[in-house]
């Protein structure tokens, strides 16, 4: 997880992608590496999920991908096989920590209170999702949680150009995930361009 984490770190803004069409997907990743992101986390939102990730990862060897929404082993087993370099859950589901756990592959699950912060310490875990970010207490609730526990954390949910420099200004906060550079519509109209500018500017605000 260390070096992951510095990956992440280093990264601070990881795009956090629904994507129907999984032949869309290495177009969407040239988009990104294109303007200074390289990396994605594709949620499992979709059935094109899997597919997606493993498109990705044949044409992007050195991108880092996560998996996002997982909420089964099932979706685990698929992230693994299509080439992931970490989970991510919306909440802390001890199935899914022990079977990631299992199979040596990094999970950050999601949190947004002292008693499941505190269940993913007890599980070793100490790399975690702030989710939803804003609909949690956003900063204050974040700020409260990390004078108190050794974590770091990856807000999402509710991030966006007007307050992700907030965010990632918190000694706690190692990267945050946004989809405000890959909306929906964009993706599915195939606007390349218009994905990769705001890609560009998200980072050139940092």
């Amino acid at each position: 997880m260390s070096v992951l984490l510095e990956q992440l770190s280093s990264l601070k803004i990881i795009p956090v992608i629904a994507i129907k069409n999984a032949d869309d997907a290495v177009a969407l990743g040239q988009a990104l590496m294109d303007n200074g992101m390289p990396s994605a986390e594709i949620t499992f939102r979709t059935p094109a999920a899997a597919d997606a990730i493993r498109q990705l990862r044949a044409a992007f060897p050195n991108m880092t991908i996560g998996a996002g929404t997982v909420l089964t082993t099932a979706q685990v087993d698929q992230a693994i096989e299509a080439g992931v370099d970490f989970i991510v859950s919306p909440g802390l589901n001890p199935r899914i920590v022990q079977y990631c756990q299992a199979r040596g592959v990094p999970i950050i699950p999601g949190v947004n209170n002292p008693s499941l912060v505190e269940q993913a310490m007890e599980r070793g875990l100490h790399t975690l999702k702030f989710f939803p970010a804003e609909a949690s207490g956003g900063l204050a609730m974040l700020k409260a949680l990390s004078a108190v526990y050794p974590v770091t954390f990856m807000p999402t949910g509710g991030i966006s150009p007007s307050n992700v420099k907030d965010y990632l200004a918190q000694g706690a906060v190692f990267a945050c995930g946004g989809t405000w550079m890959v909306p929906a519509e964009l993706i599915e109209r195939r606007e390349w361009d218009k994905i990769g500018s705001l890609a560009r500017d998200a980072m050139a605000a940092l």
